[in-house]
């Protein structure tokens, strides 16, 4: 299976988006919300329907840029959000971006993408933080699906395959998290 672009523009035409909330998760609002400087340049790969965006946005956070390979949720986002910078919506392959971002939010992304890609993600992710840059966000803790995402993982697996670019000050599991993925969320902090 290829997960490419027409892969992706199917899930979102067929409304086949199990990952989607509705709204940004308690994980990363809780965490949004304790963010002071609204300056900072943030990333959100894999944005989907972008609601981590949209409440940065509506926080007064201006520098926020969502990127995904489909463009369906980009025009999800944009007709729910007009008044978002056009050219902060990026239609592009994750792995193709250039950038210096303060802050990559990680919300379903990792788990979209093909296993065999989350060294790349790590080293990309790496080459697109400012040297204080840092990762936060939310990793499935789920046993590895076959054929198709969402990918799971474990705290042992991401602790081994983040700690060799990057200091680790949370890796655990969210308390947090809504009804139906209690248990299944690892929260994660990371920085260069």
């Amino acid at each position: 299976m290829s997960l490419d672009q027409s892969y992706w523009e199917k899930r979102y035409q067929e409304g086949s988006t199990g990952w989607d909330t509705g709204g940004p998760t308690k994980p990363l609002t809780s965490y949004i919300d304790q963010l002071a400087d609204k300056e900072i340049r943030i990333l959100i790969p894999g944005a989907g329907n972008a609601y981590e965006a949209e409440y940065l946005f509506n926080k007064g956070f201006k520098h926020v840029y969502i990127i995904d390979l489909a463009k369906q949720p980009l025009d999800n986002f944009k007709n729910r959000v007009p008044d978002f910078p056009e050219n902060q919506l990026i239609r592009e392959d994750f792995f193709n971006h250039e950038g210096s971002y303060d802050l990559i939010l990680e919300q379903t992304f990792f788990c979209a993408i093909d296993p065999s890609l989350r060294a790349s993600y790590v080293r990309k992710t790496k080459s697109l933080l400012n040297p204080s840059g840092k990762l936060v966000g939310v990793l499935w803790s789920i046993p590895m699906n076959e054929g198709q995402p969402p990918y799971g993982g474990s705290i042992a697996e991401y602790q081994k395959l983040f700690h060799t670019q990057f200091k680790i000050y949370s890796l655990s599991p969210c308390y947090n998290s809504i009804k139906p993925r209690m248990g299944n969320e690892v929260f994660i902090h990371i920085e260069n």
